[in-house]
């Protein structure tokens, strides 16, 4: 997740089309703040219970299936999709974050359906081809420098007829979980000597159904997933953006810590529209996905 929103990049190869952009640098920052995050990415997954329930369901799991969990983290989406193609289905859950894995493994422990984990790269998968009946990818399509690689990946290793789903982000206006703090960020910090993927460029249903079409899937469906969450107060929600954000995290995590207290105490002005009124007090922040399915064609 970029610090910055690149909200005007292209949905195509953004490593080809961002001047000064570097993928392998990017894919180690976003490594390294994953790996800085693992434990706390997992302990906020219940933010974003219901939005792991559409893809899963978009997904049409069933037993005997083999699944791959594409930038599975620590393992949210694989441990439940074990349980839906148990008993006789596999999952392997692959990711760049080896320190998101090892979380993922600990967590789900040693029993008999839990995921398998293997450190990958999405856009460069040492699988066979048409050796999976589904491809789950959950909130990761924006991540990968060269979405387009990570597409064909998943087109190849899925048999003729199986079926990819995945969520994105919607557009920005439409994710203030997301935009509101980098909104302070962009007022308080410079802007990046180089753009980054704005995780917002999949986030119109045309977008995102032209780019899967493209990459040789038929049969699409696009559904929207709208979620609230709830902060008890502004540093929450601070703290809950930095624990998905990845290479943002990272990125921040080496400013002067003074800068990331101003960061943090600036947040609550741009956050002054979403008071919760319920009396809960705090803060009810939305945030609007898309969750789609697709089949390979062929």
């Amino acid at each position: 997740m970029s610090t910055h929103d690149a909200s005007r990049s292209t949905p195509d190869t953004v490593a080809g089309a961002t001047p000064g952009f570097d993928p392998r640098r990017f894919k180690a920052m976003e490594r390294a703040g994953f790996n800085r995050i693992a434990a706390r990415y997992a302990e906020g997954a219940h933010l974003r219970a219901d939005l792991a329930a559409a893809l899963l369901d978009a997904a049409a799991l069933a037993p005997g299936q083999r699944v791959l969990d594409l930038a599975s983290g620590p393992g949210l989406l694989a441990g439940q999709a074990a349980l839906r193609v148990a008993p006789g289905g596999t999952v392997l859950a692959t990711d760049i974050a080896e320190g998101m894995l090892a979380e993922g493994a600990r967590r789900c422990g040693e029993h008999a359906d839990a995921p398998c984990f293997a450190a990958a790269d999405a856009e460069h998968l040492c699988l066979a081809d048409a050796s999976m009946d589904r491809v789950l990818a959950g909130l990761a399509l924006f991540i990968f420098p060269h979405p387009e690689r990570a597409l064909a990946e998943m087109r190849r290793v899925l048999a003729p007829g199986g079926r990819v789903a995945l969520s994105v982000w919607g557009t920005r206006e439409t994710v203030p979980l997301i935009h509101r703090a980098q909104d302070t960020i962009a007022r308080l910090l410079p802007p990046p000597k180089v753009a980054r993927p704005s995780v917002f460029r999949y986030g119109e249903p045309e977008v995102l159904s032209a780019t899967l079409a493209a990459a040789g899937f038929d049969d699409i469906e696009i559904s929207p997933c709208d979620f609230s969450c709830h902060f008890a107060d502004a540093d929450a929600y601070w703290q809950a953006f930095l624990d998905l954000a990845g290479g943002a995290a990272e990125a921040l995590g080496r400013l002067p810590e003074a800068t990331q207290e101003q960061l943090r105490a600036a947040v609550v002005d741009d956050l002054a529209h979403h008071c919760c009124d319920d009396g809960r007090g705090g803060f009810l922040v939305p945030a609007r996905t898309l969750v789609a399915s697709a089949r390979r064609a062929g």
